[in-house]
């Protein structure tokens, strides 16, 4: 853990991995496209992104996909989703950072790259928050210039004023700092590369200067 993060008016969080760990991990997602693949469709590099922004559920992100998948495999993945949602839960860092946040009167959002149903659980473990930038609603992923530019929006303020906090380099940390914001990386087990990070949020939070 390295220098302070100053002139802070909003932090921003990344989610799974940050806020939230999936006890029961079924990957179905992953499970959807490596049977479009068994089912003829070539895989591409940007079905990932594809899928995450737009709003939608396996089926529809079958048919987005240019595939309609069968009714007794679209159960079992369907199956796989909801348990893997059921399992969600917060990390412990999680409230007391945002409460002492909230305290201290700086502005707490949200910034994912996720499938749509994913929200859902997140905002029910949570209390409300001030922003949220889930990249289904906006139509682009991190590190894409337009899901900061979301966030700032939605929270109100310049940029510089927010800081990122996430667990992967290229979404939570450098793609925030080329675009002019704050950014400090969560490694929750293992060193990190960054110049700003931390092991645990309410360590970074004591970085966090107004």
């Amino acid at each position: 853990m390295k220098r302070e993060l100053s002139g802070i008016k909003a932090v921003a969080f990344d989610v799974y991995g940050t806020l939230v760990q999936i006890k029961d991990p079924r990957r179905p997602y992953r499970r959807l496209l490596s049977t479009l693949s068994d089912m003829g469709r070539p895989p591409r590099v940007d079905d990932g992104a594809r899928v995450m922004s737009a709003d939608v559920g396996l089926a529809e992100a079958a048919e987005l996909l240019g595939m309609v998948l069968p009714s007794d495999v679209l159960g079992e993945l369907q199956a796989g989703l909801d348990a893997e949602l059921a399992s969600v839960s917060l990390f412990e860092d999680v409230l007391p950072t945002i409460r002492s946040l909230k305290a201290r009167g700086i502005r707490v959002g949200l910034c994912s790259n996720l499938a749509g149903p994913y929200a859902a659980p997140v905002e029910a473990l949570l209390p409300k928050l001030d922003a949220y930038a889930w990249s289904f609603v906006v139509g682009a992923v991190k590190p894409e210039p337009r899901m900061y530019a979301h966030l700032c929006d939605a929270l109100e303020v310049r940029p510089e004023q927010v800081v990122m906090i996430g667990d992967t380099l290229s979404a939570d940390y450098e793609g925030p700092l080329a675009y002019g914001m704050q950014a400090c990386h969560l490694a929750r087990s293992c060193a990190s590369p960054a110049k700003i990070w931390g092991s645990n949020l309410m360590q970074i939070e004591l970085l966090i200067r107004i």
